[in-house]
């Protein structure tokens, strides 16, 4: 071979490998922030801290809020007298379509005389909704240790726990500030991140509320003995950390766990066998650095994004081995920035919808731009 031969042959597999990086490249999920979703609310009304968010079958989001979270100035024209022209706080949940037009609200603390059957959270955190359209939302406040299932339209169906207090993390009747719950579809089961109070995931039958099982971090017996403070030096910890923050269940059957504070991610199989770990940003101290997941929509769910509340960003990760491929956002307060990222959802189109609490209180849309959906 010549050397223009060999210098030609070089080019061409040089050209060849550039094509494939570019390929891959556009296969990791990117986004643009679309700083005018949702559109404003109605009704002078105004949102509190983001406790979840999630999306349905029809691609509509859903969002459950905190309303006693907004202070005096925020709520001044709900206030007796009014101290200001606004604002109201919105009903709880909400559910807006993908243009973001808001199409129902309902929730909150039902009249002591209406005779509901249900006590209100004290403090809303997680909400899903499954395919039959039931809406379901949990609490973290002291004494919200149930979770409440209840119509698209609002109306109650039925509670898993009591809004009473917690028995620890091996009851199998009461919950413990459940953090977020995640529907399997084939099985009819309802996984529960058990959570704020507990370090667990517990599963129970959908429809009736019945017991399935439970475990804790590795697939062991949890226990509610005083952790250590995380020490990213120390050996991996044995128990999970408070809160257990997510849970989430991919096609294949795996589930995926958030140990915030302990800042990893933790897999398992549906019978809570577990498979691996991965850890992120270990140095990470304060409220951690694995606050939520959510699932890719292709056929393979090649990916998982994870929200991060403390370091204010979303990561891009390989499903299969955990490695980070890509991230999104940075701590700050304008769009695509984040100030306690909480909660996120994909659509099926691959539209990423992220909540924040503390001060953040705001919903945003990053739109896919990239493609990553074959």
């Amino acid at each position: 071979m010549t050397l223009t031969s060999c210098a030609r042959a070089i080019a061409a597999i040089a050209i060849a490998l550039s094509f494939t990086n570019t390929a891959r490249a556009a296969d990791v999920p990117t986004f643009e922030v679309d700083a005018s979703w949702p559109k404003p609310l109605p009704n002078n009304w105004i949102l509190g801290q983001v406790g979840g968010i999630t999306t349905d079958k029809n691609g509509h989001i859903w969002l459950i809020h905190r309303p006693r979270s907004l202070t005096d100035d925020e709520k001044g024209a709900s206030l007796t007298p009014p101290r200001s022209k606004c604002c109201v706080s919105a009903p709880p949940v909400l559910e807006f379509d993908a243009e973001g037009n808001l199409l129902r609200s309902w929730g909150g603390p039902p009249a002591k005389e209406s005779g509901a059957g249900y006590e209100w959270v004290g403090r809303e955190h997680g909400i899903e909704v499954d395919d039959q359209g039931f809406v379901w939302i949990g609490g973290n406040a002291d004494n919200d240790n149930a979770i409440l299932k209840f119509t698209g339209d609002g109306k109650f169906v039925m509670q898993i726990g009591t809004i009473a207090p917690s028995k620890g993390s091996n009851d199998t009747t009461q919950l413990g500030k459940p953090a977020e719950t995640a529907i399997d579809k084939a099985a009819n089961e309802i996984y529960v991140a058990d959570g704020y109070g507990n370090r667990r995931v517990i599963v129970f039958d959908a429809t009736t509320g019945a017991y399935k099982r439970h475990w804790g971090a590795y697939g062991n017996k949890p226990n509610d003995d005083k952790q250590p403070a995380y020490d990213p030096k120390a050996p991996a910890p044995q128990q999970f950390a408070n809160p257990v923050h997510c849970v989430k269940i991919a096609n294949d059957g795996l589930v995926y766990v958030c140990d915030r504070i302990n800042n990893r991610i933790q897999v398992f199989k549906k019978d809570g066998s577990f498979v691996k770990e991965w850890f992120f940003e270990k140095n990470t101290l304060g409220n951690g650095a694995v606050w939520d997941l959510a699932v890719w929509p292709d056929p393979k769910q090649t990916w998982l994004l994870s929200a991060d509340g403390e370091n204010n960003e979303i990561r891009v990760l390989n499903r299969e081995d955990g490695r980070v491929v890509g991230t999104l956002g940075r701590s700050g307060r304008q769009a695509g920035q984040f100030h306690w990222i909480h909660a996120m959802a994909v659509d099926a189109k691959g539209n990423v919808y992220t909540a924040e609490v503390d001060t953040g209180k705001r919903v945003q849309k990053f739109r896919l731009v990239s493609d990553a959906l074959k």
